[in-house]
């Protein structure tokens, strides 16, 4: 029995130290390991810092650009009440061009009584300054009066 002792005293001990090595490789694989996921750590936390900044600084630009919103929607309010001013008027400009092209047809009408009547009183006056010339010629009425005088100066 003790030569059986002795025979897995050493077998212990053999695999006491194959074991310890063999624990010293695990340590030494899961160091290493632990020190890559230390640097690949290091390097997450730098990303996830210029990611807050750049996170930050949308955050910044989409404040900017929702006052530029608020902006555009006051500018647009502004542009719809000018817009409904504008197609207002427009509504009264629309009538007044009605009333106007009426009134312009009434106009057309006059012209073209006065243009008759006109014609009317040209040939009346052509008449009358007919009718005057054969009644007598002013030419005439003075070579008459020299006549007259002539004859009065001989009686």
């Amino acid at each position: 029995m003790i030569i059986a002792m002795k025979s897995k005293k050493p077998n212990n001990q053999i695999n006491f130290n194959q074991e310890f090595r063999r624990l010293g490789v695990f340590i030494e694989h899961v160091d290493s390991n632990v020190g890559l996921i230390a640097e690949q750590h290091s390097d997450i936390k730098k990303d996830i810092g210029g990611i807050k900044k750049t996170l930050d600084s949308h955050t910044e630009m989409i404040g900017d650009l929702a006052v530029g919103l608020e902006v555009v929607k006051s500018d647009l309010e502004v542009i719809k009440k000018d817009v409904k001013i504008t197609k207002d008027d427009l509504e009264v400009v629309k009538k007044d061009v009605k009333i106007t092209k009426d009134d312009l047809e009434v106009v057309k009408k006059d012209v073209k009584t006065t243009k008759f009547d006109i014609e009317i009183i040209k040939t009346d006056i052509e008449l009358i300054k007919n009718s005057v010339k054969k009644k007598i010629d002013v030419d005439e009425f003075a070579a008459l009066e020299k006549r007259v005088l002539i004859l009065e100066k001989h009686r």
